[in-house]
């Protein structure tokens, strides 16, 4: 920042601000009118100053991210189809989900652009069927990514794909054998479940440390998938203390050769099917935090997604979204666009200081694994997710067209074709799992049943 700009402004120090604000207030008690307490306990003031200022040391943030599209993989040919539509229309890299082992990716690959970069991660681990398809890619000089995080498996379903040893013995093997098998850390399921901004970058943390600790030598990038809600600063600030507690773990790590890529998506949980046309407004503000918050890659959700299946109508409009902010906005034109923000710095030191403290808290309590199966983590996310879920009751969490200028007219029971709400499948597991709800589904399910009465 070239403070040379300023020099002929005239300096006003921070406590004549203050003052200044007392006497506008009459009589009022500053600290209870104007200062207020997140869920995560900070304390956000009404200006930030300059000597107010965080010196901190993060990691160089660029802003030359790439569109991603995600495409599940139902039938080959279909998916192909979609797949170079959205090279066509203006996506830079694809993200394909691989439901079972009999999808052939071979086919899939061989229908694409050679030079393109596409992104596989799979709903199994097949240590055969990734060693073929990663050895014929790695020849035909294809950029793929194969995502792998066994931890995300354990997390979400309950158990490992196989059991502990022989996932990571996987994993061991798949990346010391073939660049193009990588670690993933997905941590979106922590944010959809309800976990809060300090939770997130902590277990993200503690997720990522389990594999710095278990595995070899890693060469291959880290990738580390990010959902992002709409509190458009905290979620900047929450991928900025990311990178910055990511560089202080790989430094105690020598041996590896930590680089990190950040993959953002919009969070499902403020998501609603009632009002969907507001899904835009919301997506626009969480992929600007992505943007501004120094996220690689960018993958944006459909206004429908929660309950119509892939249409080409809103996935070109998800899309039009990301390509308004890259061609048309030039958020791309600058690197570190946040330097100099005085309430972001402030914001990423709080949350990389109280993150760094429950990471601290789970290595004592011999790490994340162990703490899942204590059920620690699953406790904690259910208590913040409880506080939003009565903050929204009380409509002190607002989402517009639901508890807030909600429209008794709309009608929507004829227009569902997914099942938008938690599914329940009882069955024995290893740990409880993260289930990821929603805010709304309590109101959306109680106006269905209305409708269909």
């Amino acid at each position: 920042m070239n403070h040379q700009l300023f020099e002929p402004f005239y300096s006003i120090p921070s406590k004549q601000w203050k003052n200044r604000i007392q006497y506008e207030l009459q009589g009022a008690d500053y600290t209870t009118t104007l200062v207020w307490e997140s869920l995560e306990g900070i304390k956000v003031r009404p200006f930030y100053h300059a000597e107010d200022r965080e010196m901190l040391t993060i990691p160089t943030q660029t802003t030359q991210w790439s569109i991603l599209q995600p495409i599940y993989i139902h039938e080959v040919e279909k998916s192909i189809q979609n797949a170079l539509t959205s090279l066509q229309k203006g996506t830079e890299s694809l993200y394909f989900t691989v439901p079972h082992a009999e999808i052939d990716l071979i086919q899939l690959l061989l229908a694409l652009p050679q030079q393109g970069v596409y992104f596989f991660r799979c709903a199994f681990l097949d240590e055969a069927y990734l060693k073929r398809i990663a050895q014929w890619a790695e020849q035909k000089q294809y950029h793929i990514h194969f995502l792998v995080d066994p931890i995300h498996q354990l997390v979400t379903d309950g158990n490992w794909f196989h059991n502990i040893t022989q996932d990571f013995n996987s994993v061991e093997s798949l990346i010391r054998t073939h660049q193009s098998v990588q670690l993933v850390i997905d941590t979106q399921v922590y944010q959809n479940a309800g976990a809060n901004h300090i939770q997130q970058i902590a277990y993200a943390c503690s997720h990522l440390n389990e594999y710095l600790n278990r595995l070899p030598v890693i060469k291959q990038p880290i990738f580390v998938e990010v959902a992002l809600g709409s509190n458009y600063f905290f979620e900047i600030a929450k991928l900025k203390a990311m990178r910055l507690l990511f560089d202080l773990i790989g430094q105690e790590y020598e041996e590896h050769q930590l680089d990190i890529k950040i993959i953002a998506t919009p969070t499902k949980r403020n998501k609603t099917i009632y009002a969907s046309k507001m899904n835009h407004m919301r997506t626009a503000s969480e992929c600007m935090s992505a943007i501004l918050g120094g996220a690689d890659y960018i993958a944006n959700l459909p206004y429908d997604t929660l309950y119509r299946k892939d249409n080409f109508s809103s996935q070109q409009m998800a899309r039009n979204q990301l390509l308004i902010f890259k061609e048309e906005s030039y958020s791309h034109a600058v690197d570190n666009p946040t330097e100099g923000s005085y309430y972001l710095d402030y914001l990423t030191k709080q949350m990389a200081e109280k993150a760094l403290d429950i990471f601290k808290q789970i290595e004592k309590a011999e790490g994340f694994i162990t703490s899942l199966h204590q059920g620690t983590i699953q406790r904690k996310i259910n208590e913040s997710a409880t506080k939003e879920q009565e903050l929204f009751q009380i409509n002190q969490e607002v989402l517009v067209g639901i508890n807030v200028l909600a429209s008794a007219k709309e009608q929507l029971h004829t227009q569902i074709e997914l099942y938008p709400f938690v599914k329940q499948n009882p069955r024995k597991t290893l740990i409880v799992p993260l289930i990821e709800k929603r805010l709304a589904e309590n109101i959306e399910q109680k106006r269905l049943t209305e409708e269909t009465k």
